[in-house]
């Protein structure tokens, strides 16, 4: 079910510049730094966990002043380049993604029509043009449209 391996993990704490990485009994955990700007941040992933009735992915991000989940993740990617890592979650014809960066900062696109990543961002609003340029970097892990759906 899950794409997270040991290997993932390493890679994605090397990306981030992780202080610490623990593997718990069902999840891993990281500590992200960043002492200039004084933030810390924690990055705990589930590769598989009960979400209701039904098992699957779970991102979890905690900072001094929030709490962000991710439930159904579908894949990620890792950008070596950009020193961050998009965690994305598919349903139906939207897509979810949580970005979470070196600098111990995050960002969370929720319900984005899915023919936004591919749209000419040219003709969005800079507020639109953000979250569909931020998970376009995940365009490769995404089904295509017209691939398997939830319900199927």
């Amino acid at each position: 079910m899950s794409n997270i391996t040991d290997e993932n993990i390493d890679r994605i704490a090397a990306i981030l510049n992780a202080e610490k990485s623990i593997k718990e009994q069902d999840h891993y955990r990281l500590r992200i730094a960043n002492p200039a700007e004084k933030r810390v941040l924690i990055l705990e992933i589930y590769p598989e966990i009960m979400l209701g009735p039904a098992r699957g992915m779970l991102v979890v991000v905690y900072t001094g002043n929030s709490h962000l989940q991710l439930h159904n993740c579908t894949g990620f990617v890792i950008s070596e380049e950009l020193g961050e890592v998009t965690f994305v979650a598919e349903r139906e014809k939207q897509l979810s993604g949580l970005v979470v960066e070196r600098g111990a900062s995050c960002s969370l696109y929720a319900a984005l029509d899915r023919k936004l990543i591919s749209s000419d961002f040219t003709k969005l609003g800079v507020e639109v043009m953000l979250s569909g340029v931020a998970l376009s970097l995940a365009e490769d892990i995404i089904r295509p449209e017209d691939g398997p759906q939830d319900d199927e």
